[in-house]
């Protein structure tokens, strides 16, 4: 053996305790991140069930009724062809986009008129997009 050779590089034994801490401190720290993310989804949902509201009610400011059920949130972008009509629509709609907003997972919002909870019902399904559920899966609603 030569004197003086320096040792280079990692023992397996030092990488093993290395990636044994990292997936340590993943599982310690991971839950509590998905967590805020799933808790950051479900205000986002909830502001944008408040925006939809204003919406609603600017409609109703102006035609005198909710869109009904079979017309539905398209209303607010699109004038209904479909009684009844709205007669005060304005050019481009009620809404900036070209396009009904999503909730935070994607999904469309389900929309009734009339509603279970009052004049109408605006219901993201969470993040499962199934009924009922509990914490990220819990339906959410305007009522």
């Amino acid at each position: 053996m030569l004197k003086g050779k320096r040792r280079s590089g990692f023992t397996l034994v030092e990488i093993m305790v290395v990636v044994v801490i990292i997936g340590m401190l993943a599982a310690i720290i991971g839950p509590r991140l998905s967590d805020n993310t799933d808790q950051a989804r479900i205000t986002s949902t909830k502001t944008q069930i408040t925006q939809i509201e204003n919406v609603l009610q600017m409609f109703h400011i102006n035609n005198g009724f909710f869109p009904t059920t079979e017309q539905g949130l398209r209303a607010l972008i699109e004038k209904p062809t479909i009684p009844p009509e709205p007669k005060n629509f304005p050019r481009g709609g009620y809404m900036n986009s070209k396009s009904l907003p999503k909730d935070a997972w994607g999904n469309e919002f389900i929309y009734k008129c009339p509603g279970e909870n009052g004049d109408y019902d605006i219901i993201s399904l969470g993040a499962d997009g199934k009924e009922g559920g509990e914490g990220k899966n819990a339906d959410i609603t305007n009522g």
